[in-house]
């Protein structure tokens, strides 16, 4: 339910209704980061951590000539410099790029480095096929037993060239009809959403759902209060109470199918929010001019 102005107001939908779980309804994830101490810390800098079901967000402020280095890597993985005096060597398969902030970099599996310049903040984005990263998160726990409405996590094709070190900057101008800047690779979309500058008008909100799949809000800047609620079941006690969740930044807030749910920035100043899917989500995809670099990566045989 989007408010007209919404440019998610012209989705198509299946007019199914909202997916019913044969047992309870999963809960959300909230990750305060600012609210707990640094999962790893150390000379490269603090990093903290929070997971989905499919995936893994660490967020770090990392120092000056901080070096991260992945060896085998499974899959493709992501790469966020939000800030424009942060930047990084990202080295992958032999090959090389220094990558400017303010940023979304799609990094190949295999052996990789990311070398900062500058230091500050960065956000890393993996697959749960990264174990190793899966047993940092302090949310695990809400995580032990998959949620039956999400199916098992398949890649996007590999894009036409093959893998390379990809960067997409972040200066694009707000289109009328276009909602936010959305990427995507073979296992992430991240819509780095339009900053907003002063509180949500809450007569303009967006109420939806997702029926197979889970959004997760990293908050960047400023403050957003998450409303959820979840659709009646015939069994009561199933039965969930409506949530309002304030989160400060920076933080990850994980909402799960098929709970409806909008969120309010609430600061006058910059609030920053952007919206993470793994595998990407096949709506946006088929948005003509909404996926920024639709050209690198193919959709699924028969989307």
């Amino acid at each position: 339910m989007y408010d007209q102005s919404d440019p998610r107001a012209a989705l198509p939908t299946s007019g199914t209704g909202p997916a019913l779980p044969s047992g309870g309804y999963a809960p959300p994830s909230y990750v305060k980061f600012y609210e707990r101490p640094p999962e790893d810390e150390d000379a490269q800098g603090q990093s903290w951590y929070a997971r989905g079901q499919n995936f893994v967000v660490v967020y770090t402020l990392a120092r000056d000539g901080a070096r991260f280095e992945r060896s085998g890597q499974k899959d493709e993985y992501v790469l966020i410099l939000p800030d424009s005096g942060t930047a990084a060597r990202v080295t992958a398969n032999g090959e090389e790029q220094d990558c400017a902030g303010e940023a979304v970099v799609f990094v190949p599996p295999g052996d990789s480095s990311i070398e900062i310049r500058g230091g500050g903040r960065i956000v890393r984005l993996f697959t749960a096929l990264s174990e190793d990263l899966v047993a940092r998160c302090p949310n695990n726990g809400a995580y032990a037993a998959p949620n039956p409405l999400i199916p098992p996590f398949k890649p996007w094709p590999a894009p036409p060239g093959g893998y390379r070190i990809r960067r997409y900057g972040l200066d694009v101008q707000v289109e009328p009809g276009r909602f936010g800047r959305i990427f995507r690779g073979s296992t992430f979309m991240v819509n780095y959403l339009d900053p907003r500058h002063e509180p949500r008008d809450i007569t303009k909100l967006s109420p939806h759902h997702h029926d197979d799949f889970e959004q997760c809000s990293l908050a960047l800047d400023g403050e957003f209060i998450h409303d959820l609620r979840w659709p009646w079941t015939p069994n009561m006690n199933h039965w969930r109470e409506d949530e309002h969740e304030f989160c400060a930044s920076p933080s990850v807030a994980v909402i799960p199918p098929p709970s409806i749910h909008t969120t309010r920035a609430q600061l006058h100043g910059l609030n920053q929010l952007v919206d993470i899917f793994c595998p990407p989500r096949m709506d946006f995809s088929r948005k003509p001019g909404w996926v920024l670099n639709a050209d690198d990566y193919p959709m699924p045989d028969g989307a």
